[in-house]
């Protein structure tokens, strides 16, 4: 329907522009033999055909034309499609649960998650050096060692409380993303998508090894305070048990002679 109106807008346009008493083109003109002669017109079929369909292939350029066009514009918006931008960030969110979690790493009590700290502990008051020194001093290492033990455990539980809480943060931003994957218009959209899943994922499974971190943690500290304990009762059994020089014989005089 809107190419047939184009067709008879494009004719009777062309005609319109022909001033009148004008020559006419070559397509509609008559030729020399059908021009006016003896008071009447001669009419020639074989060149009114010619004229229809040469005026016939006209129009069928300009609908080539502007079905090519057509396709041109197609494919441009088809284009701006596939280079719009996904129009929601989940960065910040995801930024801010591994803030959060790094904090409670952060405020890890006593012996925290550093190696230097970690290695001086060791060598004063864990291990073989839990034996040494006198009694006060061994008994004051073991009390270290049991908070350091108690820290461990309540820095694994808050730990694990904060992953616990991203959780719910975590499901909203997954649906969210999710349907502006599906709804996406074109491909940059749908792999910005895709991308902030992935990210998502990689925050959660830095939840996870913090979690795991933390419960690894509190259990190393257990562990290395009940060798320490039995290191520290072997040293006490052997002092206990040491009674020095022995006994020495010696003459001894009962009554004066």
């Amino acid at each position: 329907m809107i190419r047939t109106s184009l067709r008879r807008a494009i004719l009777a346009a062309t005609l319109a522009a022909v001033p009148v008493g004008a020559a006419l083109s070559p397509i509609m003109a008559p030729p020399a033999h059908a021009q006016l002669g003896f008071g009447r017109i001669v009419y020639d079929p074989a060149n009114h055909a010619q004229n229809l369909l040469t005026a016939a292939r006209t129009l069928q350029q300009i609908n080539n034309q502007i079905t090519q066009l057509q396709n041109e514009a197609q494919m441009l918006i088809n284009q701006a499609r596939n280079l719009a931008s996904l129009p929601y960030s989940s960065l910040a969110q995801l930024q801010a649960t591994l803030q959060r979690t790094q904090e409670l790493l952060d405020e890890a009590q006593r012996l925290a998650f550093d190696v230097a700290a970690i290695e001086t502990a060791f060598s004063e008051r864990y291990g073989a050096a839990a034996g040494t020194g006198d009694f006060d001093a061994r008994v004051a290492g073991a009390q270290e060692r049991w908070r350091d033990s108690v820290a461990g455990f309540e820095d694994a539980l808050k730990i694990q409380a904060g992953v616990v809480g991203n959780i719910e943060g975590a499901r909203a931003e997954m649906a969210a993303l999710v349907a502006r994957s599906q709804s996406a218009t074109g491909a940059l959209q749908a792999a910005q998508a895709g991308n902030q899943i992935l990210a998502l994922q990689s925050a959660q499974i830095a939840d996870l090894t913090a979690a795991i971190a933390a419960q690894n943690r509190a259990q190393s500290l257990e562990a290395a305070r009940a060798a320490s304990a039995e290191a520290q009762a072997r040293e006490n059994l052997a002092r206990f048990l040491d009674y020095g020089s022995g006994y020495t014989p010696t003459t001894v005089r009962l009554f004066g002679g």
